[in-house]
């Protein structure tokens, strides 16, 4: 899948439910970023452990109801060893239970769309029901690497430590250390689901999420997922086809203050497409000569139409720069006054 875009350029039984293991992460982290961003948390503030955070089994970092970690230093043991000790503590720690978390889970799920997903935990152990697909991952994924790409200040540590040091870290995503441009994003197995990987990565501005789900093997995920994102770079580009508040034309105001005003891009746009096609993109402008006062900021006075042998890529809307109002009586006094002043300075 195209991050940018969401285009899916490769998929084989993509909507398949499945056991996501750990990948089940990547919502609990968006849960986590949204948190951030909503100022419901922050980075500093201390988080505890409870029972049952301290109780759970599988890759963790061994929490104890004693200590505190900061949701900085619990991200980053999420993020780099999938700590599903972490997990739980902030799921408490922002919903007050892991299962009002779940809720939530489940919540942003269907709002993003996800229709073969029904979460039952917030780490990814194996439940009955715990279910999701290749699609619904990369769903999840793109929300998170592009609404919050800080992500990746956590995804792209390969080693590190906590408490002071007596805590080492090594992110279990081996595409960290020995793919070009990987950037994240999780990686899950248990020895039901197996082996299964969310991979994000860019190059030349291109970036891509290749989901691998029941891999035999841990390598074969890795593998595999490597010969996704290789399709994806070899065979396409993502091209920027306009700069937001680029002006492509002064246009005529009819009976407005001011005789003409700005037609300017509303924002930035581009197109995934075949490699090497770029030089054969075309555009196409259609716009008024003349418009008439009075005319609002924003306004859409137009459109950009991108193209490739006929078919669009893009299109982007031509509004105002400025307001513009109507010429009356008023104002049309006043410009006489200021031009006869003008004329005899």
């Amino acid at each position: 899948m195209d991050q940018k875009t969401g285009k899916v350029l490769y998929e084989y039984k993509s909507h398949e439910q499945l056991r996501p293991a750990s990948v089940t992460k990547v919502m609990t982290i968006l849960l986590i970023m949204e948190a951030l961003d909503n100022g419901i948390i922050s980075l500093d503030d201390q988080v505890p452990c409870s029972e049952k955070a301290s109780s759970m089994g599988g890759s963790q970092i061994w929490l104890d109801t004693t200590e505190t970690l900061t949701v900085n230093e619990m991200l980053k043991a999420i993020c780099v060893v999938s700590a599903n000790d972490c997990c739980v503590a902030m799921s408490e720690y922002i919903c007050g239970s892991e299962e009002l978390f779940v809720e939530q889970m489940n919540k942003r799920a269907k709002e993003l769309g996800m229709n073969d997903t029904t979460f039952k935990n917030c780490h990814g152990i194996d439940e009955d029901g715990h279910l999701t697909s290749s699609y619904d991952i990369a769903i999840m994924s793109r929300e998170l690497i592009t609404k919050h790409p800080k992500i990746t200040d956590y995804t792209t540590i390969w080693m590190d430590s906590l408490r002071d040091g007596q805590s080492e870290l090594v992110n279990t995503n081996k595409l960290i250390r020995n793919y070009e441009g990987a950037t994240g994003l999780k990686t899950g197995s248990t020895s039901t689901a197996l082996f299964n990987l969310s991979a994000t990565a860019t190059r030349n501005n291109l970036s891509l999420i290749a989901v691998i789900m029941r891999g035999e093997t841990s390598a074969i995920r890795f593998e595999e997922a490597k010969k996704l994102l290789d399709y994806g770079f070899s065979n396409f580009e993502y091209i920027e086809c306009s700069k937001k508040d680029s002006i492509i034309k002064k246009l005529n105001v009819d009976k407005g203050v001011m005789s003409n005003v700005d037609a300017i891009l509303e924002e930035d746009s581009g197109a995934l497409i075949p490699k090497g096609n770029s030089k054969n993109v075309t555009s196409n402008i259609v716009l008024n000569d003349t418009i008439s006062a009075p005319i609002v900021k924003g306004q859409k006075l137009g459109e950009v139409t991108y193209s490739i042998d006929n078919e669009i890529i893009s299109t982007v809307n031509v509004i105002a720069k400025e307001d513009v109002k109507k010429l009356n009586f008023a104002n049309m006094s006043a410009r006489v006054i200021e031009n006869w002043f003008t004329l005899f300075r």
